[in-house]
């Protein structure tokens, strides 16, 4: 893909065009759940840039980006109208993604103390941004099942693909905002900064 141009004066109106030229608003609950992913991508970039400054995050920050390319995937099949336009290679997600994720879930699960309570969000920098994160991820999932509820009704036939798809990435975003939870857990633990948690009365 080549950029040439940054503005085309076309969404001037509150219009925009999806994957395919097919014209939108700009107010439509397609572009709420693609643009909260690519806010949710934003705020995974700026966590990324918390964690270049710590220890021992080298790998932590090779997942976030591979959940940042993941993402891209996502928002180019939720910009996509799939009654009218086919679903270009860049729009899949793999199923093994799902897999994955739920393998990181795990392994950064064991390394914790368990829990007795709620955590209150907070404590390093990195890992208060983490919680925005899982927070921005769990408003797009909301997004996803309020676009596809309309697009996607019980009946629909289970070998669509598009369907397939939809399955898949909603999976995705319900598996990663866990991920971002245990992974803001991990995150004090390395920064050395107590976690707290809630009580019945905070003090």
């Amino acid at each position: 893909m080549k950029l040439t141009r940054i503005y085309t004066r076309t969404g001037d109106k509150g219009m925009t065009s999806l994957v395919g030229g097919q014209r939108t608003s700009k107010a439509s609950a397609r572009l709420e759940a693609y643009g909260t992913m690519d806010e949710l991508s934003s705020h995974l970039g700026l966590l990324a840039a918390y964690l270049s400054k710590e220890n021992n995050c080298i790998q932590i920050n090779e997942i976030l980006e591979r959940i940042q390319c993941n993402i891209f995937n996502i928002c180019t099949f939720l910009a996509t109208d799939t009654s009218k336009t086919p679903i270009y290679p860049s729009a899949r997600l793999a199923e093994e993604e799902v897999t994955k994720i739920e393998q990181q879930i795990d392994e950064t699960n064991e390394s914790l103390p368990e829990l007795n309570s709620f955590v209150l969000p907070g404590g390093s920098v990195a890992a208060a941004e983490c919680h925005v994160c899982r927070t921005v991820c769990r408003r797009a999932e909301r997004r996803i099942i309020t676009l596809y509820a309309e697009a996607f009704p019980e009946s629909e036939d289970s070998e669509n693909e598009a369907y397939q798809q939809a399955t898949i990435m909603l999976r995705y975003v319900n598996r990663l905002s866990d991920y971002l939870f245990v992974l803001s857990r991990k995150l004090n633990i390395i920064s050395i900064t107590e976690e707290k948690m809630w009580q019945n009365t905070c003090r």
